[in-house]
């Protein structure tokens, strides 16, 4: 019969055989001393000074927030998630591809033999685009034809591209890590399938429930991804926003999911201005921004400092809501020019107050992409705010105007009598 105190000593042997290999890993970092009863000599403490700090931190083996935060400073992300990161410390270095199941192993022998296939239906289906493209429109069928079928043909190209790669273990791996490039279709097809899934249903909820839609723009269908951050501080769609922290130039970054590059311009509108001469609100333009380049890996685009190219029409004018009124939904729009179209409007002067972004799409052609929203509202530094932006109002507070009651008209009591 085990004695009873084997069963209070079995759990620990167990927990301390499973977090001995990631102690290990976390101790060979540090710099120890024993314990001694007199002081370290000169030659002691010099040399542990001279000590480095530890090997450099990998990103696939990090488990602690300090550590990931630490190697997001030096501009590295971490890869995967922290319980994967955390159970690696503890297993052997075995490539992914090279696992040793002999069900995985024999599951990606059909997966490559059906790749294969497909790119040899890719050759055949870039033979036949060659010769739809070599051919006159009078054989084709005219020019209307022969775009129409060039265009269905590229279609499935750019499909079978997609179906040669989507059942690969490894692409999925490196996906799931954010290691994917976004140079090849796989991996913008990943990304948009993702993004689709979660965040574009909260967004087109969000612009629909605050009628972002239909009260700038008639109609959106966004097909980017479209992140807005003030600093470290990453915005929601309709998050509200204190004044303080968007005092600053926001940073956009916007994901498209198509290849090559184009133009887009980037309107920032204040669609809850008040005005009290027709008792009701307008519009303003925060920040105008044209022919500004865009692609699947060039998704950065900070405000404050747009890449070599771009026109800042209107700077940014921190979103500002006066004392009384109702918070203000700010809206952020991406909007793609016409290909090889520029929009240069310095030349032109561009009024902030009464700015309509419906006139401003319909005069330059342009496309709606992408939106962003965030929410203002009065706040204990909106004073400050407006003062250091040169806004005046800063003494006004809006209050809402009694309604009066209608006169009550007593009816003659003998008719219920």
């Amino acid at each position: 019969m085990m004695p009873v105190y084997r069963y209070a000593v079995e759990p620990l042997k167990q927990f301390l055989r499973t977090t001995h290999i990631s102690a290990q890993y976390h101790i060979s970092r540090l710099s120890v001393r024993g314990f001694s009863n007199t002081l370290p000599s000169h030659d002691e403490v010099s040399s542990l000074q001279s000590t480095p700090a530890g090997p450099p931190l990998d990103p696939s083996l990090v488990s602690t927030r300090a550590e990931e935060r630490q190697l997001l400073r030096s501009g590295i992300k971490p890869i995967g998630s922290r319980r994967r990161r955390a159970a690696l410390q503890g297993s052997t270095n075995i490539p992914f591809e090279q696992l040793p199941y002999q069900c995985f192993q024999e599951a990606r022998k059909i997966l490559q033999a059906d790749r294969e296939e497909k790119l040899r239906h890719i050759d055949v289906q870039r033979a036949r685009i060659a010769r739809l493209q070599a051919q006159e429109n009078c054989i084709s069928g005219g020019e209307a034809e022969k775009k129409r079928r060039l265009k269905s043909m590229q279609n499935h190209l750019a499909e079978l591209k997609i179906l040669a790669d989507i059942n690969d273990p490894v692409i999925k791996k490196r996906f799931e890590d954010g290691q994917g490039d976004l140079d090849r279709p796989i991996y913008r097809y990943l990304a948009d399938k993702q993004w689709r899934a979660y965040r574009r249903p909260v967004l087109v909820q969000r612009i629909m429930q605050m009628n972002v839609v239909p009260d700038v723009l008639p109609y959106l269908e966004p097909i980017a991804d479209v992140r807005l951050a003030f600093g470290r501080r990453n915005v929601q769609p309709g998050d509200f926003v204190d004044s303080r922290v968007s005092e600053i130039p926001a940073k956009l970054n916007v994901q498209v999911f198509d290849k090559g590059e184009r133009k887009v311009s980037i309107v920032v509108i204040d669609s809850d201005v008040p005005d009290p001469e027709r008792d009701g609100f307008d519009y303003r333009c925060q920040y105008l921004a044209t022919d500004i380049n865009l692609s699947p890996t060039l998704d950065s685009l900070p405000l404050a400092k747009l890449p070599e190219g771009s026109h800042v029409a209107l700077p940014w004018l921190p979103p500002l809501a006066q004392k009384g009124s109702p918070y203000h939904r700010i809206s952020v729009f991406v909007l793609q020019q016409p290909e090889g179209k520029e929009i240069n409007l310095n030349k032109e002067k561009q009024a902030r107050d009464a700015f309509s972004l419906r006139s401003f799409v319909d005069k330059h052609s342009l496309k709606p992409i992408g939106v962003h929203m965030f929410r203002s509202q009065w706040d204990e530094g909106t004073a400050g705010v407006m003062k250091r932006a040169g806004v005046e109002g800063v003494d006004i507070q809006f209050q809402r105007k009694k309604v009066e009651p209608l006169p009550y008209k007593k009816k003659d009591g003998a008719r219920y009598r």
